[in-house]
């Protein structure tokens, strides 16, 4: 039995533990925080949206069948957050790259006992700050070119049945891809690079995804799914596909 999609998924929970650790707490408080704000927006858009388009409805709706309303909301709230947390959250992830560029860049340094580079100061952090920005929006791109083959599957009758199974994979996959950016990004491999390694293990990569996909989706507790993910996308890189894999085996 191929057990790795759950190795995977211990890595997220490896990552809520790290950035428990004291000496990387203030490291987390960046993402952490912007992860909120965003997350905070995304509720509130939502909601709102979600009240304008009741409305809308309500509006072309004779009164006899208002109950008709009440069967859809079910189907449009559900809909409605999935599409506004997901796109949030990459808005998120491209407002926090630098931050969480440091954050594994910490974690890494915890684990292994060794630095990174020279460290990150402000004038090393302005430097690169641009370089992420852009690797962030090429990562957003994917994502988006990405779903548009799931998003037409919800339209073809009786395909559209496995629809939800085939965009929890793809949403597992873009959230691995995501947040092993940071620790692969940090050692220099290009996007493609990258992409490449994780697929040498699939099962791994989409476990790790998947877990971070419920956390994502839990409220509350999702607004430590940033920084918990790059922490373990961190350990996972330095256990499962970081060449010198035995330097951090201790932990």
């Amino acid at each position: 039995m191929n057990l790795a999609p759950l190795d995977g998924a211990r890595y997220l929970l490896t990552g809520i533990r790290l950035i428990m650790q004291p000496r990387l707490r203030r490291f987390v408080i960046m993402p952490l925080l912007v992860n909120t704000l965003i997350f905070a927006a995304a509720i509130a858009y939502g909601w709102t949206q979600f009240a304008d388009l009741v409305a809308w409805l309500q509006s072309f709706i004779p009164d006899w069948l208002d109950w008709l309303t009440w069967l859809l909301w079910p189907v449009f709230a559900v809909g409605l957050l999935i599409v506004v947390f997901f796109t949030f959250g990459l808005i998120a992830n491209l407002i926090a790259s630098p931050f969480n560029g440091i954050l594994a860049e910490q974690v890494e340094r915890h684990l292994s006992g060794q630095a990174l580079g020279e460290g990150a100061g402000l004038r090393q952090f302005l430097v690169e700050l641009l370089p992420m920005l852009i690797d962030e929006l090429r990562k957003l791109l994917y994502a988006l070119f990405s779903a548009i083959p799931f998003l037409i599957l919800f339209l073809i009758p009786g395909i559209n049945l496995a629809a939800p199974v085939l965009w929890f994979l793809y949403s597992a996959w873009i959230l691995a891809v995501q947040y092993a950016d940071f620790p692969m990004g940090n050692h220099g491999l290009r996007f493609r690079d990258q992409r490449a390694r994780l697929r040498e293990r699939p099962f791994l990569s989409l476990g790790f995804g998947a877990a971070t996909v419920v956390l994502t989706s839990v409220p509350i507790v999702n607004f430590l799914a940033m920084p918990s993910a790059v922490a373990g996308a961190t350990a996972l890189w330095l256990r499962e596909f970081e060449p010198d894999q035995g330097r951090a085996a201790a932990n």
